[in-house]
């Protein structure tokens, strides 16, 4: 009895040898997915984007993203814990990580969260600057490669770990009072700015106005265990700053407590907020903090808990080359933004941003700006560059009415705002600070149109 219990084990082993080839083959069909984080907190004393020195480190700032292979082929979404990262910057950081992945660089979707308690990383625009002997205002050329060479190296690492899914999910939730717009108009029709501190009582009681109120979670899984959950979400992130501290802010006390309680690897990214802000229900107390990143939270928990799983099909990956006019109206010439650029009374986050960040861009302008699009199955992602409008979302959901459309913002920040046409008319801080025409809008709007399959 005892050999042919033998017999029967070994027998047992061998068909179990047999099998897993056929495993193995389905499980190499698959996509797959891994995660990566770094680290991109500069060092003490580094420039933040309102050009205070950084003192303090609150939370570390960090990089989060996926690599994701299908047929061959890998494709890379990354979200910065940093305010802008853009023009020649953007392009060196989004090489940076092609490479380390082993992709193309059009494969590659790089956007900051946009908090602005940390760094604007514009390395043309500080050369600039530095050429005429104007003080740092923007993270250094130095720094900027030794953080881009670490970035690089966690994207390697990655490739190490990769894990097949067979499902991606979708889910959203309602966000109750934490985005609202900036642009808002009281009793008699004058534009109030609300921005993201707001002290003033009359403008905090204004409506929210025009925002997408939904979180939406995208879920990659296998069989029904999710292995990373990527959230998009509107609205300018920050609440107090200038004050010396590097810190992910709301965005980041949200998504690096929701990796906490579930476990699950969780990335943030910021979408069409170009226009919206948290003023509404932040005047720069830590409580108000506290409730909007709790707030936030719970939109994260319920979108996750709704998300419907499908199977995973194959990965679409689209791209635009996005060319947009440069302003031609009075106070938006070359000779103004060097006139900003060197004006010493000005304050230095301006004469990066609103000088030689513009100057940059301009020299640049006929250089088109990649634009990018994941598509699996009916999910979409959509990845912009500037700041862009909430119009620009909301258009895109409803091209694809019945899928399910994700918008990230904050690539390449050179162009700054990405605004509708109507803005310029109306006035108001974001066209002030977009350094495109009003004709923008309808290119804007036919590159998402391409993006989406929809065009």
């Amino acid at each position: 009895m005892r050999h042919v219990g033998l017999w029967i084990v070994c027998l047992t082993a061998l068909l179990s040898l047999a099998v897993r080839p056929s495993l193995g083959a389905e499980t190499d069909r698959l996509p797959r997915v891994a995660t990566f984080r770094c680290d991109i907190t500069p060092p003490l004393g580094q420039p933040m984007f309102s050009c205070d020195a950084l003192r303090t480190v609150e939370q570390p700032l960090l990089a989060k993203g996926v690599v994701l292979e299908s047929d061959g082929q890998r494709y890379v979404m990354c979200a910065l814990d940093w305010c802008l990262l853009g023009n020649g910057s953007y392009d060196a950081l989004r090489a940076k990580i092609a490479a380390a992945a082993g992709t193309e660089v059009s494969h590659v979707a790089l956007q900051t969260v946009h908090e602005h308690t940390a760094p604007l990383a514009d390395g043309d625009a500080e050369k600039l600057l530095a050429d005429i002997g104007q003080p740092r205002t923007a993270l250094n050329s130095q720094v900027l490669e030794e953080i881009g060479q670490r970035l690089a190296a966690a994207v390697q690492q990655s490739l190490d770990h990769f894990e097949p899914f067979d499902q991606v999910g979708a889910g959203q939730a309602k966000v109750e009072r934490v985005a609202a717009t900036r642009r808002a108009f009281d009793a008699d029709g004058k534009l109030q700015t609300r921005f993201s501190t707001c002290k003033d009582p009359a403008i905090r009681t204004l409506p929210e106005g025009t925002i997408d109120p939904y979180l939406k979670t995208i879920t990659f899984a296998r069989g029904r265990k999710p292995l990373v959950r990527l959230h998009y979400y509107a609205t300018h992130p920050q609440t107090v700053y200038g004050d010396g501290r590097a810190s992910s802010d709301v965005a980041g006390d949200a998504r690096e407590k929701m990796e906490q309680k579930e476990g699950v690897f969780q990335i943030y990214f910021n979408g069409c907020g170009g226009d919206v802000t948290m003023g509404k229900y932040n005047g720069g107390s830590r409580e108000d903090r506290d409730g909007l990143a709790s707030r936030l939270l719970a939109g994260m928990e319920t979108a996750a808990a709704a998300t419907k799983l499908v199977p995973a099909g194959p990965i679409q990956w689209r791209t635009y080359a996005l060319r947009m006019p440069a302003r031609t109206d009075a106070g938006f010439a070359l000779a103004d933004y060097l006139t900003i650029m060197k004006d010493r009374e000005i304050v230095p986050v301006r004469r990066v941003y609103h000088g030689a960040g513009r100057v940059v861009f301009l020299k640049r302008i006929q250089q088109p700006i990649e634009a990018t699009s994941l598509q699996i199955g009916g999910v979409h992602v959509v990845h912009l560059p500037g700041e862009p409008m909430i119009g620009f979302q909301l258009f895109a959901q409803s091209l694809k009415p019945k899928d399910f459309v994700a918008v990230a913002g904050y690539g390449d920040s050179g162009p700054g705002y990405l605004c509708l046409a109507k803005a310029f008319s109306e006035g108001g801080y974001e066209p002030s600070s977009s350094s495109v025409a009003p004709e923008s809008e309808a290119l804007i709007k036919k590159a998402i149109g391409s993006l989406l399959g929809a065009d």
